[in-house]
């Protein structure tokens, strides 16, 4: 399974009028047809006018076969990139894999917490297989959706993305971690591993499969 988390940034008060036309115009265009849908979010609390959208596909032939035929598709160009191509001021992108499979929540009403670490050269895996292990101990705390691997956009970089009830269950959970004695020992190898540690708050919109 190959994963694309794709980051729009807009011009300031632009990111929740392209997630309107997203959903709007662009889901019912696209479906799952060209790749699975599988959340969209607007960015809340880290870099601001950012909308952030995750999509899985069986492998990188798969995707470069679906993306292709989108190109084609002329309600796609002329409805919807018409309207969301102006609002976009930067696109980047990751293809990862996972080393923990996507886990939906059971409910929805949601926030998730998306983070993304740059480890040392040659400590990507070694970080991604000890965290993958870990998350036993850490979801005593709160639930993880997802562990990926960077394979392109950003080398040596491990993420995951977590789900809280709201901002005040995340630091009751992150604090119940930091105080857990077997979180901690997981904790202190961090510094061998990682050169930097970003963070990103993301709320869901109307169309994301993850609420």
């Amino acid at each position: 399974m190959l994963y694309e988390f794709r980051t729009y940034t807009t011009g300031p008060g632009k990111a929740p009028l392209l997630a309107k036309y997203s959903a709007e115009i662009g889901r019912p265009i696209r479906g799952d047809d060209h790749g699975k849908l599988e959340g969209y979010w607007l960015t809340e609390i880290g870099p601001l006018n950012q909308v952030m959208h995750l999509w899985s596909y069986n492998d990188m032939n798969h995707r470069a076969e679906v993306k292709a035929k989108l190109g084609t598709n002329a309600a796609w160009r002329n409805e919807y990139l018409t309207k969301a191509g102006p609002l976009i001021i930067r696109q980047d992108n990751r293809l990862m894999v996972p080393t923990k499979p996507l886990t939906k929540p059971e409910t929805d009403g949601n926030i998730y917490e998306y983070r993304f670490y740059r480890c040392k050269v040659g400590k990507a895996k070694i970080f991604a297989d000890a965290i993958t292990a870990a998350m036993p101990v850490r979801e005593r705390h709160s639930k993880n959706v997802c562990i990926w691997q960077t394979d392109t956009g950003q080398p040596n970089e491990v993420s995951h993305l977590w789900v809280y009830k709201d901002l005040n269950h995340r630091a009751k959970a992150r604090a119940a971690a930091a105080a857990d004695p077997d979180w901690q020992a997981f904790l202190k190898d961090g510094p061998d591993r990682l050169e930097e540690m970003h963070s990103t708050i993301l709320m869901p919109w109307s169309h994301s499969p993850l609420k």
